[in-house]
């Protein structure tokens, strides 16, 4: 008897019906457990026919078409499903600011003995423009949504674009970034609070000793892929409740070729601590 190995992975697709080849390639070379999506740019009813249930995978997605947009889906079927963080917004929102809590960024659900979340942050636009502030506020909705899914059962797992590289390390180079967003001291306040809460972030903690994690995203002008211009952006960060995380790896081969995303997916095998099969 054994405990299972459990995949999970996490893919800013930039457009699922643009890229449903794509992902159906990378479906079936990485042969996910779990896969969350972000910026699918469709509702539902949209997702191309059979690119998933061929495959057998359930899916739960949210989406308005032509932005934003996020789904889950998992070969181990999907239960008590939550779509929204709205309740949660922190009691100082300024209601002038945009209302990036309506927007579909997040959905979750129960599967494999975990909740799982397919998390879309906002980008921020420029700094300490209204979007910046909303992305702030956007955060604080997430803890306390996230400390809630960690009081209940089942461990949390939260896996997504966060629109936040941790340090200088996770960016090409700090130097050409002063002023941007995503690596100012208040966006990595606001990730850092979600490790607070007990969360571990998987790919770091995978990476070899004195090596950094990978980077996920490279932007599409002035060659940056090809220069190495990245930044590590997205992130699956695990309740240590979930398992013992064992692997964890970047697909850079996605992100080459023609019409490719801008971002590239990351897995992390877990082997699932308590949940053993024969």
């Amino acid at each position: 008897m054994s405990a299972p190995t459990l995949r999970i992975a996490t893919w800013n697709v930039n457009g699922l019906r643009a890229r449903a080849a794509r992902v159906g390639a990378w479906l079936d070379a990485t042969q996910p457990d779990v896969v969350v999506l972000q910026e699918t740019k469709c509702d539902p009813t949209q997702i191309p026919e059979g690119l998933f249930s061929s495959r057998s995978y359930e899916v739960a997605a949210i989406g308005a078409g032509g932005r934003n947009g996020v789904l889950i889906a998992s070969r181990h079927g999907l239960s008590d499903v939550r779509e929204s963080i709205a309740a949660y917004a922190p009691p100082d929102v300024d209601a002038s600011l945009p209302d990036l809590l309506s927007e579909p960024r997040l959905i979750s659900a129960v599967t494999a003995g975990l909740r799982i979340a397919s998390v879309y942050a906002p980008n921020g636009r420029e700094v300490d423009a209204p979007h910046f502030h909303a992305k702030l506020h956007w955060y604080g909705a997430l803890r306390a949504w996230a400390a809630e899914q960690i009081a209940d059962a089942a461990p949390l797992v939260l896996g997504g674009d966060f629109n936040v590289a941790p340090s200088d390390a996770d960016v090409w180079d700090p130097a050409a970034l002063v002023g941007a967003t995503h690596v100012t001291e208040r966006e990595r306040t606001a990730w850092h609070r979600l490790l607070e809460l007990g969360l571990v972030d998987a790919a770091a903690q995978a990476a070899a000793p004195g090596e950094r994690a990978p980077f996920t995203w490279w932007d599409y002008r002035g060659g940056a892929f090809h220069r190495g211009w990245g930044m590590r952006i997205d992130h699956l960060l695990v309740d240590p409740r979930a398992g013992s995380i064992v692997a964890s790896s970047v697909d850079r081969e996605g992100r080459k070729g023609e019409s490719p995303s801008d971002h590239a997916a990351l897995t992390i095998d877990l082997v699932q601590i308590g949940r053993a099969h024969v």
